[in-house]
């Protein structure tokens, strides 16, 4: 049987579950997914445990606390001037705890997100974002059902 290496193309079905045991991810009831591993699809902690399981094989993988998207970072929590997004989107948009916000890369060819954590007071005009990873600093679980290894 083809076992799983570093750079193997396959072809799986994956559940990532938070720690309260819901499904974020989960495609045992759809299409399987096909991954290289190495290009950044999957956290890199996920890809190591992947390492040496064989086609056909099904495990469940518990991951510590910030094991697979890294402790919480209070620098990636920031203040932004609601001006400035105004200004560079919708300015009549409104925010709200919860938000979750698309933010251009510096060099404008993708974006990231941050999710709206507090709103200041009208005459303060700001919002505070978080950039973190929304499963950072979290434990989760992996189950794979390994279809194909090439």
């Amino acid at each position: 049987m083809p076992t799983i290496q570093p750079g193997s193309f396959l072809t799986l079905h994956y559940r990532l579950a938070g720690p309260d045991g819901a499904d974020i991810v989960n495609t045992f009831n759809d299409k399987p997914a096909t991954l290289s591993l190495g290009t950044g699809e999957l956290a890199p902690a996920i890809e190591a445990r992947l390492i040496g399981l064989e086609e056909g094989e099904r495990k469940r993988i518990e991951l510590a606390a910030g094991e697979a998207f890294g402790e919480r970072n209070p620098d990636l929590l920031q203040r932004v001037k609601l001006a400035l997004l105004r200004e560079l989107g919708d300015p009549d948009e409104t925010y709200k705890v919860g938000d979750v916000v698309q933010f251009p890369t510096p060099d404008g060819r993708g974006a990231y997100a941050g999710v709206v954590r507090e709103v200041g007071p009208a005459e303060e005009d700001w919002a505070l974002f978080d950039f973190n990873h929304p499963l950072a600093g979290q434990p989760v679980t992996f189950e794979v059902q390994v279809i194909g290894v090439l």
